[in-house]
């Protein structure tokens, strides 16, 4: 059974849980969504696969995902939904464009020294981080009429 098993629910069964059909279910849905899913679409992909699974069992799991940091929620396009997405390595990196919304995802993040320090420092064992930027993107840029204030000085 393990050979067929991702590397997610690997680590899910790896820290002492049980691999139930809905746990499975649920991150069979994460997985598929290609990382960002809010609780309503994991329910209704749920749904599709085995409508016996109820609301609390999608938000208990979500709840465990988050916690062995597997998923991190987040609030893209200033929702109060949040947007779960997969932590692949235990990180996941956007930038969010704050006039049209566009995420742009991205790898590297230069986190690694910041996160030795802070084990260090703080004694405790780092499990993952969610990293976002906000600002325009190359589009909305180039059609923004904002320009930088010019100081003049005095002669």
């Amino acid at each position: 059974m393990s050979d067929d098993l991702t590397p997610r629910a690997r680590r899910l069964r790896d820290a002492g849980h049980k691999l139930t059909h809905a746990r499975l279910t649920v991150l069979a849905a994460l997985e598929d969504s290609g990382g960002h899913i809010t609780s309503s679409e994991v329910l209704e992909r749920v749904n599709l696969v085995d409508h016996t699974i109820g609301r609390a069992s999608v938000f208990r799991t979500l709840d465990l995902l988050t916690s062995l940091s597997i998923i991190r929620p987040t609030y893209l396009h200033s929702s109060m939904t949040p947007t779960y997405v997969l932590l692949p390595d235990g990180h996941h990196h956007h930038f969010i464009c704050t006039r049209c919304n566009r995420v742009i995802e991205f790898d590297d993040c230069g986190l690694a020294q910041i996160e030795t320090d802070l084990e260090a420092r703080l004694h405790v064992k780092l499990t993952g981080h969610l990293l976002e930027f906000y600002g325009l993107c190359e589009r909305c840029a180039a059609e923004s009429t904002f320009t930088p204030s010019t100081t003049e000085s005095a002669s």
